[in-house]
């Protein structure tokens, strides 16, 4: 089954998305905010992005039932202290389509607004069709004006059938490289069967991308997360030791890595969060179809496929891991290996 229309309906809202984040990050940045604790401008770029996410899939698929699972919902925005933050939203929203000129449309109100963000209250599962986005993917990165992603993916009877990573920061050319890159700015694209594409965000030609094909664990690079607190960067150092991996680890915000590995930046990305987290779809969806269409693997951390169709979280043994076909029994071993010894880590 093809999901053209459907996939070319996510890139059209993540582009839009990416948009209005790219102004609030450059604004952000030229500002002393995010030293403070008014993390503001976050909050509307999140909910922007949600709206236009929403607004341009109803606009591009009238004809298609409307389910959105994302992060974000209406409540405080409709309190009196949520006013001002709404205005702001309802405006930067307006600016963005205005510029765009995709959609020829009134000015959104407030009302339609609210109305878009709280279209993602859907709960998903393993009936129908669902949209999963994440609008901003990395807040930290996007405060600190690194890595961030728009992940936008689409479930069709619990599985994963689709995936747009929208990376504004994402180098064209490899993370690993050591000349200045001046080219910024990715999108990804896959749908199930079809392979993953990467593109320029300013809408280059779309060419097909390949997960890394090394069968040496020595030679292979990993991803992880920034943060030490997203992910356990002991264990991840324990693996790669077992693995015979040599170079450091890169560390990158969001479902960006998701999008370099697809293209063959790093061979391995692990994720251990700490005891007590529950993984959410919108964190992975976009980034699981990228990868695997690119031919790569994403499993739990004994294996197991990731499920989707269970609600809006996924329920999983210990961690994510994700890499080619041929390096996945000797890094499912060393996992297995790294967590008995490191039992206390997570």
């Amino acid at each position: 089954m093809s999901y053209d229309k459907e996939l070319a309906a996510a890139t059209k809202a993540a582009a839009l998305a990416a948009r209005l984040c790219q102004k609030v990050q450059k604004a952000l940045l030229q500002s002393d905010v995010h030293s403070k604790s008014d993390k503001s401008p976050v909050t509307v770029a999140d909910y922007g992005s949600q709206v236009l996410v929403s607004f341009a899939l109803e606009k591009e698929l009238p004809s298609m039932a409307f389910s959105l699972v994302a992060e974000e919902d209406s409540g405080d925005l409709r309190k009196e202290e949520g006013k001002e933050t709404l205005q702001r939203i309802t405006e930067l929203v307006n600016d963005t389509l205005a510029s765009d000129g995709t959609y020829d449309v009134s000015p959104l109100t407030e009302e339609n607004v609210l109305r878009a963000i709280d279209n993602g209250k859907s709960e998903g599962g393993s009936r129908g069709r669902h949209w999963v986005l994440d609008p901003i993917d990395g807040t930290k990165g996007f405060v600190r004006g690194d890595q961030y992603a728009i992940a936008l993916g689409l479930l069709d009877e619990g599985k994963v059938v689709l995936g747009v990573l929208a990376c504004p920061n994402l180098p064209l050319g490899s993370v690993n490289s050591k000349e200045p890159q001046e080219k910024v700015g990715c999108l990804f694209s896959a749908q199930v069967g079809g392979g993953t594409y990467m593109q320029s965000l300013d809408g280059s030609s779309p060419v097909k991308v390949h997960v890394s094909a090394t069968e040496n664990p020595e030679e292979a690079s990993l991803f992880e997360s920034y943060e030490a607190a997203h992910s356990s960067h002991d264990l991840s150092s324990s693996i790669a030791k077992k693995l015979g991996v040599k170079a450091p680890p890169v560390r990158i915000d969001s479902q960006a890595k998701y999008g370099a590995l697809s293209r063959g930046d790093g061979a391995i990305y692990l994720r251990f969060p700490h005891k007590g987290y529950r993984e959410k779809i919108w964190d992975h969806a976009a980034g699981y179809s990228v990868v695997t269409e690119a031919g790569g693997v994403v499993s739990d951390a004994a294996g197991n496929p990731l499920d989707f169709s269970k609600g809006r979280y996924l329920d999983l043994d210990t961690g994510i891991i994700v890499t080619n076909q041929k390096l996945m029994p000797s890094l499912l071993k060393a996992v297995k290996e790294s967590l008995s010894e490191n039992a206390s880590a997570l």
